[in-house]
């Protein structure tokens, strides 16, 4: 185990030395280390010796299980066939919530499929279902990522992510942000996107008092949070609260940053600047509402950049979210399309061949970017897909390019703990929007919640 710890990448202080995010990030999950539970790792975790990256000419079918209404992987590995016709691919699909919850029997019996989507890897890294990637990480020279990209996907044997082994990677990387109606801006006499958190403030009390709604965003199943988050990434310190969603001991989200950007939100809930329904509006019901026309800002990623761009054509554009002050650095949050091998899988060189190939191959980057508005991954030195001059995906490849200059991207507070969204997040945050819940109070309940989750390290 000593000549594998050596090689491992070990996770940087990110006070010290914060990680640049790739100019393709979303989120990156690597988890690199030995297989959790033992001396020697699992036997069904694959030592550098057994990994090849050379393709098998033998006939082998791939399963993949993903979630329903995602195309990606079909167009991937439609693709990926043509070029390697010796392998093919069976997709199983089921909603998000039934993925997420049979994710471990799945992974646990005994035809696993091959690749999984999994947001939330949960218990499954501790109960050893889970293939350890780092032998591919050195056999593939993913050293040339950057590192941010992968750290969200590492996890170590205590349950922590951001350092161990990588057991996931992405099929495709996102970026959050803000779209405006340039149209409705232009009749507001709002001549560009805001440069400061002031500068949007008075842009959404401009459009208050003219009658536009402010922010077009529901809250049903939770997605107010690209608001609430975003606010809070603003105040918050960004490596703490990285800490926190990486479940490291003694980490709160009880900060003053984050009570701070839960304040502003329910200042912005005070003065109108929500749909009056934004409880009962699901992210279906608001993505239709702003391509509708119906509103000045809308808070989401670049997965939506397509739809928007068909909806309302040159009336659109995309930018971060801008920071309190002037001049300041951007975050966002990000994060992978998140995919795990399954440590059972008898096709662990045939699948992680196919991972790489998304991230490396010029076509297969180019259908990531088409068909989810997602920047790739992987090297930043490898040309980037190839993007409408002026289209909303071209704005989101330099927002990518922005934040991993910056620094900026963290995940996705929702992928904190496997319970946390639906548990706390969304139902604290529809309270906070229709002015019902003080910030403090949010983030205080929030956190304890979390406590459950985790214990009180």
């Amino acid at each position: 185990m000593a000549d594998r710890d050596e090689r491992r990448p070990r996770r940087r202080s990110r006070r010290r030395a914060p990680a640049a995010i790739a100019a393709a990030v979303t989120t990156g999950l690597v988890l690199a280390a030995c297989a959790p539970g033992g001396n020697g790792g699992s036997p069904d975790t694959p030592d550098a010796t057994d990994v090849s990256t050379e393709l098998t000419k033998e006939k082998v079918k791939l399963t993949i299980a993903d979630e329903t209404g995602f195309p990606l992987t079909d167009k991937l590995t439609e693709e990926y066939t043509r070029q390697h016709p010796n392998i093919t691919f069976d997709i199983n699909r089921d909603t998000f919530q039934n993925l997420t919850a049979n994710a471990p029997r799945l992974l646990a019996s005994d035809n696993p499929p091959d690749l999984i989507r999994l947001p939330t890897m949960g218990e499954t890294v501790k109960d050893g279902l889970l293939a350890d990637l780092d032998p591919y990480h050195k056999a593939y020279g993913w050293d040339s990522w950057p590192e941010a990209q992968l750290e969200p996907l590492r996890m170590n044997e205590d349950g922590v992510r951001g350092s161990g082994p990588l057991y996931q990677l992405g099929l495709g990387y996102s970026v959050t942000g803000i779209y405006m109606n340039t149209k409705l801006a232009g009749e507001l006499g709002i001549d560009g996107p805001p440069g400061t958190l002031a500068e949007l403030e008075e842009d959404l009390a401009t459009a208050k008092a003219e009658g536009v709604l402010p922010i077009v965003a529901g809250d049903k199943d939770g997605v107010v949070n690209f608001v609430v988050q975003a606010a809070m990434n603003q105040y918050a310190d960004k490596d703490e609260f990285l800490s926190w969603m990486y479940n490291e001991p003694g980490a709160r989200y009880d900060t003053p940053g984050n009570r701070k950007g839960a304040e502003l939100v329910r200042k912005w809930a005070d003065a109108g600047y929500f749909p009056k329904d934004i409880n009962s509006l699901d992210y279906f019901a608001f993505v239709s509402r702003f391509s509708e026309g119906k509103g000045l800002f809308t808070f989401n990623g670049n997965w939506e950049a397509a739809n928007y761009q068909k909806a309302l054509g040159d009336d659109v554009t995309f930018f971060l979210v801008p920071p309190e002050k002037k001049g300041g650095k951007h975050v966002a949050m990000g994060a992978a399309n998140s995919f795990s091998v399954a440590a059972k899988s008898p096709h662990k060189n045939e699948i992680v061949h196919f991972l790489n190939w998304v991230h490396s191959d010029e076509k297969a980057r180019q259908i990531v970017l088409d068909v989810s508005g997602a920047s790739a991954g992987g090297d930043p030195d490898l040309p980037q897909p190839k993007a409408e001059a002026g289209s909303l995906a071209e704005a989101a490849l330099e927002m990518s390019a922005q934040l991993a200059e910056e620094g900026g991207q963290v995940d996705f507070m929702a992928n904190t703990t496997a319970g946390i969204y639906s548990g706390s997040i969304i139902p604290e945050s529809q309270l906070l929007v229709t002015s019902k819940l003080s910030g403090k109070e949010f983030v205080r309940r929030v956190q304890k919640f979390y406590e459950k989750e985790v214990g009180k390290r």
